[in-house]
């Protein structure tokens, strides 16, 4: 039971990877997918901050590592990592797969990985929605977080 799990999701996008990579490194284009405000682009050892529309405050985020086109880290949950890998298919098509590790194997950290898992997942759609169609696919998909205190 000592091992860490790990919550995962992927994607393929039809777009270059270049394009992707820019998508989560700039908080203006990331606003139009996962969240609704950013400090500042996502750069190795930076503190930035990322505002969401179905949370009240600033989530604190310190960047770890980039690999421009290939590999981004941080940490956001003082417990967990994340990492989210980027493969270039063709000059047109791109893999994005994100992990985060670092809870426990116990009740809480599986509801953790699932709830983790279901937030990349939505993460991931949302960007493929905005870069392949320029559709906002967030937008008022959290409302009912506000009301009903369903955050989890």
């Amino acid at each position: 039971m000592g091992q860490k799990l790990i919550s995962k999701a992927s994607i393929g996008i039809q777009k270059p990877v270049e394009e992707v990579f820019e998508a989560i490194v700039n908080p203006e284009i990331m606003a139009n997918f996962f969240i609704s405000q950013g400090s500042e682009r996502m750069e190795p050892g930076k503190e930035i901050c990322w505002a969401f529309p179905e949370f009240e405050g600033d989530f604190a985020v310190s960047v770890k590592e980039i690999r421009r086109n290939e590999y981004i880290s941080f940490v956001w949950d003082p417990d967990s990592l994340v990492e989210i890998k980027l493969e270039k298919r063709s000059n047109s098509d791109a893999v994005i797969r994100v992990f985060e590790e670092g809870h426990n194997n116990d009740e809480e950290g599986i509801k953790w990985a699932i709830g983790q898992s279901e937030g990349w997942a939505n993460f991931l759609a949302c960007m493929k929605a905005w870069l392949e169609y320029g559709i906002h696919l967030r937008k008022g998909a959290f409302e009912f977080m506000k009301t009903d205190g369903s955050n989890h």
